[in-house]
């Protein structure tokens, strides 16, 4: 097995690496950005949900609106938003429905990026391989009766849809786990928006 260090995989690749280095950047920077808006999503947010009932049994809307206004979850973002347009006479379904849309958009905002990613990143290895193997052609052209010419560069050159996968799969890991959070943060949220809607209209609101 030839021995190569990261420098000779890197150039073994060519020009496209520096685009796959790039894209793995990006999931790194985007996962970690995810990682702190869905902290924040998620905290106390289970708790909130399931109390919300007994806050809303005892408590007028401005008690309730006292008590959850400093609250930072995905679902207390939708109450917030529902009892202050009820405490202002306003359309609580219209304000309920853009809250939605707003944490919803924040939740999914950059989960494009990981999917075009993953469809990307193997198809710059392939073109660097493709590349690679172009050049050992041409190499063995040049060398004939040495094919260890242009089988140690298409070896060399297949290190270019190796890295792609390996980016492609970090992105696709990635997107997997946060589509997963997302679905339980907006699941969570949607259970505390038809309950909030529903004492509002009780309440006349």
């Amino acid at each position: 097995m030839i021995d190569m260090d990261i420098a000779e995989i890197f150039k073994a690749g060519g020009i496209v690496m520096y685009a796959l280095v790039l894209c793995s950047i990006a999931v790194a920077a985007i996962m970690i950005d995810r990682f702190l808006l869905y902290r924040r999503a998620e905290k106390e947010l289970e708790s909130f949900v399931m109390q919300l009932p007994l806050l809303f049994s005892y408590a007028s809307l401005t008690d309730v609106y006292e008590k959850i206004k400093d609250k930072d979850n995905a679902a207390a973002c939708l109450v917030q938003a529902g009892v202050k347009a009820a405490l202002d006479g306003g359309d609580v379904r219209l304000a309920l429905d853009n809250a939605y849309g707003q944490v919803a958009a924040q939740l999914r905002c950059r989960m494009n990026y990981l999917s075009m990613i993953v469809t990307l990143s193997p198809l710059l290895g392939l073109l660097g391989t493709i590349g690679g193997m172009i050049s050992s052609f041409q190499i063995f052209n040049l060398q004939a009766g040495q094919p260890l010419a242009i089988t140690g560069g298409i070896g060399e050159a297949l290190t270019a849809t190796a890295t792609g996968l390996c980016v492609a799969i970090f992105a696709l890991v990635v997107h997997t786990y946060f589509a997963g959070k997302m679905d339980t943060v907006l699941t969570q949220a949607e259970q505390a928006e038809a309950f909030v809607a529903a004492e509002l209209r009780k309440r006349g609101a």
